[in-house]
């Protein structure tokens, strides 16, 4: 049975067999680098809320009354429209 030495001429596979971990490596940074270039990044954590969720958990938590939502809230929005 012929293993992988012999077939190199009893030299063994050389330096280039580095190259298949090698491979593989960028391939799982460069896929991880991407997902969290874009799947990942809208899902932040308490830090990233957007300022209308903020606002909307303000309003739950008792914290602004309901005119002064309605006033932030059409402020927020009109300038997302203007944009």
């Amino acid at each position: 049975m012929e293993t992988l030495a012999h077939t190199f001429r009893d030299d063994g596979p050389g330096p280039w067999i580095l190259l298949f971990p090698l491979f593989w490596a960028v391939v799982l940074i460069g896929g991880g680098w991407l997902l969290r270039r874009t799947v990942w990044r809208g899902r932040g954590g308490p830090g990233h809320d957007t300022p209308v969720a903020l606002l909307g958990r303000r309003f739950a938590a008792g914290e602004i009354d309901a005119e002064e939502y309605r006033g932030r809230l059409a402020v927020l929005t009109e300038n997302r429209r203007g944009a």
